[in-house]
């Protein structure tokens, strides 16, 4: 596919910009918005960040419920954003619609998957923007290009009218410019309950921190300690004492196999050619013995059990969103692969716990943005959100 630099380089799916005028009054009245191209949007084809994809699917004959909701609190629809192909990448590279600049660190990848999502509101193109997280989708990419983004309690939000990938995991999320913004769109969509700042007391994964380059965990001190002013002195925790990996192989497991159940007939049947790792991942996605993805499921149970202790009554868990900044461009097969599993080893915890996590950008390393985590029970969301906007006032002072 021949494309234009700004087509090549911008956060918009190649083409006419998908566009829809929300209702004329409402809770995001005056707001922007852009929804990854994974959703549906009446009318337009969703592509699912490849061109076979979109020549094998028709115009979408409904929004997405998601959209809808968007649309009727009053927003305004200005485009649908690029997908790593299939949503199946944490870095962003998409060798048919073009990799999103990372406007907070040009020589940088944006992340994955939702990569022109995070990109658009990093540029100020858009308020705010819907992605959707399975193992960081959301997270990741607002750590790399230093916006505020949340992964919703796993199951708050439909997703109908939305391609899968891993639905056990697969969940809507969202990036905003700032936190105010993103808990408004919460305040939309997701399910009424407490809106209350949690409680306490914070729990420092250690692991999490430990595994992280010293210069980006030095940089996120100011940050927690800002937390600890509300929340009290953190206490440290080990969440897996099986080690990170054990976390991240078994969502792996779990994920590649749902991958396969999900997709795998239609890449069987079209043959679609993928770009640098997304081929090799629905490869071993295939050939995963299903004894893997059963021992995943068990592990998943015990662990869920464990995190629902942890956290009654108000805990909240506090960690880098990403042990690294995001990768140069000109990192190596072999280096984005490492970043890739050891990044997941973090983000499985909320994603195998079905845990709602914020992240919000405190801080530069390298020149480069990062984000701190903040993760709360199931179902905790909007007070989550209320304490992520209470952070970024209290950093802002």
């Amino acid at each position: 596919m021949d494309l234009a630099a700004a087509e090549r380089d911008g956060p918009f799916i190649p083409g006419p910009r998908v566009e829809r005028e929300g209702a004329a009054s409402g809770p995001l009245a005056g707001l922007d918005f852009a929804v990854k191209d994974l959703y549906d949007v009446r009318g337009a084809v969703t592509t699912y960040g490849h061109p076979d994809w979109g020549r094998t699917h028709g115009e979408a004959v409904a929004d997405a419920p998601v959209v809808s909701m968007l649309l009727e609190a009053g927003a305004r629809l200005v485009g649908k954003t690029k997908t790593v192909e299939l949503a199946y990448g944490l870095t962003g590279e998409n060798i048919w619609h073009g990799t999103p600049r990372n406007p907070a660190a040009p020589g940088r990848f944006p992340g994955g998957s939702s990569c022109g999502s995070a990109a658009a509101v990093a540029a100020g193109l858009v308020d705010f923007a819907m992605g959707s997280d399975t193992g960081g989708s959301v997270r990741i990419p607002a750590s790399y290009c230093g916006v505020y983004g949340i992964r919703p309690s796993w199951g708050a939000l439909t997703l109908a009218g939305c391609c899968p990938l891993s639905p056990s995991f697969d969940t809507p999320g969202w990036f905003a410019k700032d936190a105010a913004t993103l808990r408004r769109v919460g305040q939309v969509l997701l399910p009424a309950g407490c809106a209350e700042l949690p409680k306490g007391p914070l729990l420092k994964v250690e692991e999490a921190w430990t595994i992280a380059e010293p210069a980006l965990a030095r940089a996120l001190l100011p940050a927690l300690e800002a937390v600890e002013k509300r929340l009290g002195a953190a206490l440290p925790l080990r969440i897996a004492p099986e080690g990170l990996r054990t976390l991240y192989e078994n969502f792996r497991w779990m994920q590649a196999a749902e991958a396969w159940a999900s997709l795998g007939g239609w890449i069987t049947r079209h043959q679609p050619v993928f770009g640098p790792g997304v081929a090799e991942r629905f490869a071993a996605a295939r050939d995963l013995p299903p004894e893997l993805a059963a021992a995943g499921r068990r592990f998943r149970r015990s662990f869920q059990a464990r995190l629902k202790g942890l956290l009654a009554g108000g805990a909240v868990l506090v960690y880098p969103t990403s042990p690294f900044p995001a990768p140069l461009l000109s990192a190596s097969a072999a280096e984005l692969q490492s970043v890739r599993e050891m990044t997941m080893s973090v983000t499985a915890i909320a994603g195998l716990g079905g845990l709602p996590e914020v992240t919000v950008p405190v801080a530069r390393v390298d020149g480069a943005p990062v984000g701190l985590s903040l993760v709360a029970a199931a179902g905790e969301d909007l007070g989550l959100l209320a304490l992520a906007e209470a952070l970024a006032a209290d950093i802002a002072r």
